[in-house]
């Protein structure tokens, strides 16, 4: 069964499409041939902002993970050989601080059906039994519903096309340097050497912060645009909390 027939989520998914294409055609006026971009630009940022308490709630978490980081490995290493007495001082040291593991989980379950939702409009070529008519609109020559590798593929490859998935895919890149020079974990205490492999994670992490510029290269350009406006708002919106909530890492008394 195909999870987008499934009446509730296609239910969702037409409503959000029809509310899509009336902000394309309230724009069409003024904008002219630019009003899907704008309009696929318009409902990420809407989106986004609406999902501003799950990012507050996600830097507390962050915040909080790392004030009981020091306490954590403390314990893995007082009670590494008992596993139980491990586990029972870990549950009391998150009730002592009145706070959770499972904190940063439970707003990404919040944000991932209306992510998936509106990403979806980007991405099918049909929304709920329908041709998506979005992705027949165009930027520069470039329909919205092709990607990169496709035109690649099929030899439609045009000076427009390349000029739009370069700046697209380089300006994916660029957040996606800053947030990794930005963002990066905090190094720890001199006094509190990092733990085996953590070096090694961080650099996978920093890499990582890169696919997304090579997966814009097989999405349709309207799933691309809507990536880059995430990438930049999740940017800002982090460097801000980050100041807010900063992940202060204390020394080992």
């Amino acid at each position: 069964m195909d999870l987008f027939s499934f009446p509730p989520i296609a239910a969702a998914l037409d409503a959000a499409y029809s509310t899509l294409l009336w902000i394309v055609g309230v724009l069409e006026p003024i904008a002219g041939g630019a009003a899907a971009v704008i309009a696929v630009i318009l409902i990420t940022l809407l989106v986004r902002a609406a999902l501003i308490p799950v990012g507050v709630s996600q830097a507390k978490a962050e915040q909080t993970r790392a004030r009981l980081a020091p306490k954590l490995r403390q314990l893995q290493t007082r009670y590494k050989n008992d596993r139980e007495r491990l586990q029972r001082e870990t549950v009391k040291l998150y009730a002592d601080e009145n706070a959770s593991p499972l904190a940063g989980c439970l707003p990404l379950l919040i944000q991932a059906p209306i992510v998936g939702i509106i990403y979806t409009l980007f991405l099918h070529p049909a929304i709920a039994g329908h041709a998506n008519g979005l992705l027949a609109h165009q930027l520069l020559g470039v329909p919205l519903g092709a990607s990169a590798v496709g035109l690649i593929g099929a030899h439609a490859v045009t000076g427009g096309a390349v000029l739009v998935f370069a700046t697209l895919v380089g300006a994916i890149a660029v957040v996606a340097e800053v947030t990794r020079r930005r963002l990066r974990p905090p190094a720890p205490s001199s006094v509190e050497p990092a733990a085996p492999g953590v070096a090694i994670m961080t650099r996978m992490a920093g890499v990582l912060q890169f696919t997304t510029a090579v997966f814009a290269l097989f999405m349709p350009l309207a799933a691309g645009i809507y990536l880059l406006v995430t990438v930049t708002w999740t940017l800002g919106q982090r460097l801000v909390l980050r100041r807010r909530y900063p992940l202060d890492v204390p020394a080992r008394p």
